[in-house]
């Protein structure tokens, strides 16, 4: 078995009269791993300390007597400023330039013996009293992180960190699953679900037929989002700034609501399939192709393709990805296979030679498929079998058809 991580936003609750308490630890908490990391730096990589257990031995005992904090606070300090310096030590033995880290902000790290997770509350250790947070959980977690991980009872809550931004706390938890690791063995006889995103109409199409998401629907939230950003920078005041941040943030949290709607639906077709790896288009190509596509378009698929690769590991099925060339133009049907450009016509796609008339996007996406395992057979991945997931069966790659049981 192998562990996956995960990590969750959750919005705490704290009481105002533990505000200080709590604010007292970000403070200690941040003079501990700035002076650990004042000790353990050198510009010379040589010199540069960055052994958890040389500097447990040099400043332990200092932080603990400069500090009211427990002891598992000052170890947690000590290894957020270790990783820290483990990070310029390789930036310099990489002659690459890189400065002392300097801590700044709101920021603590729990372990096991620090945090207690309760079914709607934790506990955290402080310098003064240990402190009791409600969770501020979203009323709707379909499709949410919170639905996937944190109801989730396979799930284990391990190490956290606490922030806090704009007078609000909130909780960084890392989630742990055991899953079955994946060996050549399971993938054999390798299944594929092909993937075609889009910046319009459907966010993505499957090999199998699902048609997932609205892409008109987050670009028309996405203009009305900008129009109301240019508007408040003209304003330019304080209050404008602040009302910036915050649509910013809530149009950020709609937007991967969204997508991972659109990330689950893919996720539950490949499994419904029984398939053992996803394919999508090769993102570097797909700009030259649609090279008009937004940044929030492109981050878009980015965040798609992220996604999928995080929860499809769950299950033990791999990401792939192919050259995107042709999958447009190209008919899916059987044996076919003719390429040609007046084959499609926006949505519609009607093959010039056999006739057959397909969804474009469908089509497209049975090529992505396709595609992958042409690769799988060029490259003699030693796979026994491989197919294509289709709406009503898999499709090999000889184009030999097994229909679904019904």
């Amino acid at each position: 078995m192998a562990g996956v991580v995960r990590n969750i936003q959750v919005k705490l609750n704290i009481p105002e009269e533990h505000h200080s308490d709590v604010d007292e630890t970000f403070e200690e908490f941040r003079q501990a791993s700035q002076h650990v990391a004042d000790h353990g730096w050198s510009d010379d990589p040589d010199h540069l300390v960055k052994a958890k257990n040389k500097l447990h031995d040099a400043t332990y005992t200092e932080v603990r007597e400069a500090t009211t904090l427990q002891s598992s606070l000052v170890q947690s300090a000590r290894n957020l400023a270790a990783t820290a310096l483990g990070n310029c030590h390789d930036l310099l033995n990489n002659d690459k330039n890189t400065s002392k880290p300097e801590f700044r902000g709101s920021v603590v790290v729990y372990n096991g013996r620090t945090i207690t997770y309760n079914d709607d509350h934790v506990t955290l250790a402080t310098t003064g009293d240990r402190v009791t947070a409600e969770y501020v959980l979203p009323h709707d977690d379909e499709d949410t992180p919170f639905e996937e991980y944190w109801n989730d009872d396979e799930w284990e809550k391990r190490e956290a960190t606490l922030h806090k931004r704009d007078g609000e706390y909130y909780l960084h938890v890392a989630v742990e699953k055991d899953v079955e690791p994946v060996t050549d063995d399971s993938t054999e006889n390798g299944v594929v679900l092909g993937v075609d995103l889009n910046v319009d109409g459907y966010v993505a199409v499957t090999s199998t037929g699902a048609f997932l998401g609205n892409a008109d629907e987050l670009n028309h939230k996405r203009d009305a989002y900008e129009r109301r950003r240019g508007n408040l920078q003209q304003t330019g005041t304080r209050s404008a700034h602040i009302t910036i941040q915050s649509i910013g943030d809530r149009f950020a949290e709609w937007s991967r609501h969204r997508l991972h709607a659109v990330s689950n639906g893919i996720i539950r077709e490949a499994v419904e399939n029984d398939c053992t790896h996803i394919a999508f288009e090769r993102l570097k190509y797909i700009w030259t192709r649609i090279s008009n596509a937004s940044k929030f378009q492109q981050w878009a698929f980015r965040e798609i393709q992220r996604q999928v690769e995080y929860k499809a590991e769950e299950h033990g099925i791999e990401v792939e990805t192919v050259a995107p060339q042709y999958t447009s133009q190209r008919c899916s049907h059987g044996e076919c296979g003719f390429t040609h450009e007046d084959n499609r016509d926006g949505d519609e796609f009607e093959c010039l030679k056999c006739g057959k008339e397909l969804h474009a996007d469908y089509n497209a996406a049975r090529n992505v498929a396709w595609r992958c395992v042409q690769n799988w057979l060029k490259s003699g991945s030693g796979r026994a079998t491989s197919q294509l997931a289709l709406k009503s069966g898999t499709v090999n790659a000889n184009g030999d058809f097994n229909a679904s049981a019904v």
